[in-house]
């Protein structure tokens, strides 16, 4: 099994937050203060999270149908 680090998992999570905003603040062909700070709180929002958030180690074991 692949393991990737937290920090990783955080800079993946952060781009992809961050474009998701910067697509929608993009839509209007301008891009106010307003939908720079969104897209900047976004990034940083799932940068935190994300890094936060451990990594389930691989001993740990998930019965079928039963959920986490």
């Amino acid at each position: 099994m692949i393991r990737i680090s937290n920090a990783a998992k955080a800079i993946v999570g952060g781009v992809s937050a961050g474009a998701a905003a910067a697509v929608t603040a993009v839509q209007d062909q301008v891009v106010t203060s307003g939908e720079t700070v969104t897209i900047v709180l976004a990034v940083l929002g799932a940068l935190g999270i994300t890094y936060a958030v451990p990594n389930r180690s691989a001993t740990d074991r998930v019965t079928p149908g039963r959920g986490l």
